[in-house]
């Protein structure tokens, strides 16, 4: 992989510095803008928060995130699922108040590592990760979220639906096939076709609720209001001890995300700009977050797999979703209209992304020449699949570490303490 500012990725149609023309860069970036929507307002919903704050939290949060990684890394930041429970929790018992401690607590986190990163450096990263533990971790990356996909495409409050299954498959079939026979500038946005393809096909079998659409005011401001007018300051120390040890979760699938871009990309961003900067950036954006009064965020695989399925690798397109994040975040009509786009059309479209992102995982094993004749190599490949796919997670009484971060956890060990060649091996 290269460092050098003058490198640029060949494979890539728009590499990380490429500015697109302007009738391109908006409708590019209104393709990440649909494909992390849906993600983004479901956690606020789930957790009481107003979705409109939780869109303008992620714009401003990823361009933060530009601005703080030196704009050399195409990521954009929404919603994370991972604090939903405890969220939910601190809601129910002291309002959003305590939310927002956990979050920037959980933010500081991140910036405290990053500080003793930058003093002590990353060189420790390259020993703890060789390919033979981030390839199936990307895999588990892609394919922990095959499940979420299937639901969205399948399920219908819980029950199966033959016409669910049927936009799905359409809006499946129809992305697919624009990503494989267009030419030219539209070749590029085959996601935002098959949203709106799968849209339009899911309105025809009446699947689509336009009541939030009619109902929405063209302008409402996002409720800034939970922190800088109705927040009579206390502690909370359960938010604190419940959300900031999360962040140790969060930070192995944010690893994760970048090890997908290194990939993509042909970078190594953890030397450049420094695995400092990046935390740095991501913990600062949940900073804010807590601030304005959405929840954390975090790097999002859904428009990673946008960036792997198109070539389109420029931070400019992903800063332009920011700014329609930002923009969007005060137009009840749009934001409504967006947030009626119904699961089977995301599910379908899920099966693919999710799938580009696993697909790199394989890559970097077959690209690095791992050799399954080796009994290390297939147990550390077994166990990491195995939790991490199969949901496997450690509940210690709030406190939860995720399959992802589990399996990451048995990767790095069994890669630590596992010989070379069994016994038995030549």
């Amino acid at each position: 992989m290269e460092n050098n500012k003058k490198f640029r990725n060949e494979e890539a149609i728009l590499d990380i510095g490429d500015r697109p023309s302007f009738s391109h860069w908006l409708v590019l970036s209104i393709q990440h803008l649909f494909t992390m929507f849906g993600a983004t307002v479901l956690v606020p919903l789930l957790v009481g928060i107003n979705p409109s704050i939780a869109l303008f939290s992620s714009g401003v949060g990823t361009l933060v995130y530009i601005l703080c990684t030196k704009a050399k890394i195409p990521a954009y930041l929404g919603s994370s699922f991972a604090f939903i429970v405890t969220m939910q929790a601190l809601m129910k018992a002291y309002g959003y108040p305590a939310v927002a401690q956990g979050a920037i607590s959980a933010g500081l986190v991140y910036v405290v590592v990053s500080v003793l990163i930058s003093r002590f450096g990353s060189s420790w990263v390259d020993r703890i990760l060789p390919p033979i533990v981030v390839g199936p971790i990307i895999i588990v990356i892609g394919l922990s979220l095959a499940t979420t996909a299937a639901s969205d495409a399948m399920l219908n409050n819980s029950h199966y639906d033959l016409r669910y299954f049927g936009v799905a498959i359409f809006t499946l079939v129809i992305t697919i096939i624009f990503n494989m026979f267009l030419k030219g500038f539209i070749s590029m946005i085959p996601v935002l076709l098959g949203i709106i393809c799968g849209y339009l096909v899911a309105l025809s079998v009446g699947i689509v609720d336009l009541q939030g659409v009619s109902a929405a005011k063209w302008f409402s401001l996002p409720a800034f209001s939970v922190m800088f007018v109705n927040y009579d300051f206390k502690w909370y120390p359960a938010a604190i001890i419940g959300m900031a040890p999360i962040a140790f979760v969060t930070m192995t699938e944010h690893m994760g995300h970048i090890m997908v871009l290194n990939k993509l990309t042909k970078r190594n961003f953890f030397k450049d700009p420094g695995l400092h900067r990046t935390l740095f950036g991501d913990g600062l954006s949940s900073v804010i977050a807590g601030f304005v009064g959405g929840p954390p965020t975090t790097s999002y695989g859904e428009n990673i797999g946008v960036l792997a399925m198109t070539r389109v690798h420029s931070v400019w397109v992903l800063g332009g979703a920011a700014i329609f994040a930002l923009v969007f975040s005060f137009v009840g009509k749009i934001s409504a209209l967006i947030q009626s786009v119904p699961s089977p059309v995301i599910g379908g479209i899920s099966f693919l992304l999710f799938g580009m992102i696993a697909s790199n995982g394989l890559r970097i094993l077959v690209d690095n020449h791992i050799n399954y004749e080796r009994k290390r190599n297939l147990i550390i490949t077994s166990v990491v699949l195995v939790i991490g796919i199969g949901g496997t997670y450690l509940q210690l009484g709030k406190f939860q570490l995720t399959s992802i971060a589990l399996a990451t956890l048995f990767g790095i060990l069994l890669n630590l303490v596992l010989p070379e060649k069994a016994s038995s091996e030549k």
